[in-house]
C-alpha cells in the first residue's frame, strides 16, 4: 500500500474570521479561522513546515516498518501485518484537540502537548506478530519509546484492545537533524473491525439504546479476543508441523 502524503505548502485554509478576538468568540472553529489566526501570529509558514516535519516522521516509520516485514517475512514464511493505515491530523483536529486540554494553539503547544499529531496503524493477522513488530521496532538505536499503552493486556472498559507506542523519530533536514513524535498503533484485523464500528457509534448522535449497543460491544470484543488467541494457536500447530509448502 502506498505510504499518502500531503502537500503542506498548499493547506486548504478559507477566509473566515477578521480579528483574534472575533475567533476567540466563537463556538467553533472552522479552517479559515485557523488560516487567518496563523497569518495574524505570523505562524503560517511555520505551521506549513511543522506538518511537512510530521509527514516526514510517518514515511521514517512507514519505511521501518517495511524493512521488517521483509525480513520477518522471509524468516517466518508468512508477513507479520497486513496492511498499514497513516494518517495527519488536520488543523481543525489539532486545535480542538489543544483547546480540550485548556491549551492555547500555538506551534510550541503542539510539539509539547500533542503526541498523535502522526499516526501510524499496523493492522496485522496474529496478537503475537502485534509484540514482536512493537519490540523490533522499539528496539532500534534511534528510535525513543516516551510511551507504551497496553491495551491488549488491560483492555479500556469499552472493550477496546490495541498495542500503542509513543516514539521519536529523527528526521534528517538539510541543516539539522530533528526527532518528531509518532504515534504507532497496533491491532489483530479483528481488534480494528471492532475499533471503526465503536468510533462510529461515539461520534453518531442521537443512537437509540446506547447502552445496549456498549454491552453488546463490550461482549463482541472478548469474542474477538478469544477468536484472536484461537486462530494463533491453530497457526501455531500449522507451523509446528514442519511442513513449509
Amino acid at each position: 500500500m502506498a505510504a499518502k502524503h500531503v502537500d503542506y505548502s498548499d493547506i486548504d485554509f478559507a477566509e473566515n474570521a477578521e480579528s483574534i478576538e472575533e475567533i476567540g468568540s466563537l463556538n467553533f472553529i472552522t479552517p479559515g479561522d485557523l488560516e487567518n489566526l496563523l497569518k495574524m501570529k505570523d505562524q503560517a509558514k511555520d505551521f506549513q513546515i511543522l506538518m511537512m516535519k510530521y509527514d516526514c516522521a510517518l514515511s521514517e516509520v512507514r519505511t521501518k516498518l517495511d524493512v521488517l516485514n521483509k525480513e520477518l517475512s522471509l524468516i517466518n514464511n508468512r508477513n507479520p501485518f497486513e496492511s498499514i493505515k497513516m494518517r495527519i491530523k488536520t488543523p481543525v483536529s489539532i486545535y480542538n484537540k489543544l483547546a480540550s486540554k485548556g491549551v492555547e494553539f500555538t506551534l510550541d503547544n503542539i510539539n509539547e502537548h500533542l503526541s498523535d499529531v502522526a499516526g501510524i496503524r499496523v493492522i496485522c493477522s496474529f496478537v503475537d506478530d502485534i509484540y514482536m513488530l512493537a519490540d523490533c521496532l522499539a528496539n532500534q538505536d534511534d528510535i525513543k519509546v516516551l510511551l507504551r499503552k497496553d491495551y491488549i493486556e488491560t483492555p479500556k472498559e469499552s472493550g477496546y484492545r490495541s498495542l500503542h507506542l509513543i516514539i521519536e523519530v529523527p528526521i534528517f533536514l538539510t541543516q539539522e537533524k530533528e526527532y518528531m513524535k509518532v504515534e504507532v498503533q497496533f491491532r489483530t484485523i479483528a481488534m480494528d473491525f471492532w475499533a471503526s464500528l465503536e468510533h462510529k457509534m461515539k461520534y453518531k448522535k442521537n443512537i437509540e439504546n446506547q447502552e445496549v449497543i456498549s454491552d453488546d460491544l463490550k461482549f463482541s470484543a472478548d469474542l474477538i479476543n478469544q477468536l484472536d488467541l484461537r486462530m494463533q494457536q491453530i497457526r501455531e500447530k500449522i507451523d509446528a508441523s514442519g511442513d513449509t509448502d
